[in-house]
């Protein structure tokens, strides 16, 4: 029964979206907004981490302290999987997924410019950053429609939607009737930042290419994220992202649809990111009253949020900080 709504709910999306909805493959988990029992859902959620070796070596730590959380279901990642002066190269990439496929719920992570868009840098190995797009998708993307962890779940997929194939990282699944969607949204200006550093100098043309292309796929995914809560009549929205949409360059549009579209809604919206390395609140977010931001740690391996869906509350959403106990 349970795949027969996941199954229906997706042709329901596509049909909207213009997506071609594949098969759905038999042995991942499937998310229909009921998975677990209870009135609460509670996920774990991380962001710019690990950085560093030391980080690296004691993220088995966290990893342990979220898997021991019994009610936590999923743990979402709001990007940079490594510091913006380590290196880009496969190895490193690699190495860090396989941290990631150590949690036992299903993982699912946005990118971070760290993990892309910064890697022009010299000191993250002077790559050309959409290259290592290409290869982040490849890594942390291996399966279009599943997401990482011991016990993957299925996703809808912008890689669905003929329209934006690319967007492989851009999923979007519900829990207890809340609508969830990452959104590609990165720092250093949303990759309108020069890449200075690059061998040759800075490739204007290919990097103004990739933001447009990447900012349209972003704007419709937003809209397919309200559109998908308010035909199934959500509780709540949750949207996820690495760099926070100031109304600043390379962010207006996707800040201006996030405002317009969560104020038309009028139901509880939760924008999560990461990037500053600060957790913080901010509720009112953009003069929205429904609307409230939440910035997760970063820059830590012993710090992350433990946040609880309550659909039948009047705010949906709730978190608490939790410290990875020392060894």
């Amino acid at each position: 029964m349970r795949k027969s709504l996941l199954a229906a709910a997706m042709v329901a999306a596509s049909l909207t979206a213009g997506i071609a909805t594949p098969a759905l493959a038999g042995d991942a988990s499937g998310s229909d907004g009921s998975r677990g029992r209870g009135p609460s859902y509670t996920f774990a959620l991380l962001g710019d981490t690990p950085y560093g070796p030391a980080q690296e070596a004691s993220f088995p730590g966290l990893v342990k302290d979220v898997n021991a959380d019994k009610d936590v279901k999923l743990v979402l990642h709001a990007g940079d999987v490594k510091s913006g002066s380590t290196s880009c190269e496969d190895a490193h990439l690699t190495a860090t997924q396989k941290l990631y496929q150590a949690f036992e719920d299903p993982f699912v992570l946005t990118p971070g410019d760290n993990d892309w868009t910064d890697c022009h840098r010299v000191a993250a190995g002077g790559f050309l950053p959409t290259e290592r797009l290409e290869a982040v998708r490849r890594i942390f993307f291996p399966v279009p429609g599943r997401t990482l962890g011991r016990h993957p779940m299925r996703v809808e997929t912008q890689a669905w939607d003929r329209r934006h194939r690319a967007y492989v990282e851009n999923a979007l699944f519900t829990e207890k009737g809340v609508v969830f969607a990452t959104v590609h949204v990165v720092g250093s200006a949303n990759d309108l930042e020069p890449w200075s550093q690059l061998p040759g100098g800075d490739r204007p043309e290919l990097r103004l290419a990739e933001y447009e292309a990447r900012k349209a796929a972003a704007l419709d995914w937003i809209d397919n994220a309200f559109d998908t809560a308010r035909r199934t009549r959500a509780p709540g929205v949750l949207l996820l992202m690495q760099a926070e949409p100031t109304p600043t360059q390379g962010f207006t549009e996707i800040r201006e649809r996030i405002v317009e579209r969560s104020r038309a809604y009028g139901k509880p919206v939760l924008l999560v990111h990461g990037d500053e390395h600060v957790q913080e609140v901010e509720p009112g977010y953009a003069g929205v009253p429904n609307l409230t931001r939440l910035e997760t740690f970063g820059d830590t391996a012993s710090q992350w949020l433990r946040v609880t869906v309550k659909p039948k509350s009047p705010d949906v959403f709730s978190w608490e900080q939790r410290t990875v106990p020392a060894a």
